[in-house]
């Protein structure tokens, strides 16, 4: 459920950034299906991969977590 969460504002961030998946896992370095399953909410993302995901659109991790 958490991973669900995490997936949904990834995306709906990165399309409202004009960035396709395949575009945004290279900037990321990291494969499609990686991204594809992070946004699906099959895979938590790691500490890591959240840092570059909210440098890469320019917002904050706080801004990704999941509203309850």
């Amino acid at each position: 459920m958490e991973a669900e969460k995490w997936g949904r504002r990834i995306r709906a961030y990165r399309k409202l950034k004009g960035y396709t998946q395949e575009g945004f896992s290279k900037e990321l370095g990291v494969s499609v299906s990686i991204l594809g399953e992070i946004e699906r909410g099959n895979r938590l993302p790691a500490e890591d991969i959240l840092e570059k995901i909210a440098h890469s659109l320019k917002i904050t991790i706080d801004d990704l977590k999941p509203k309850d």
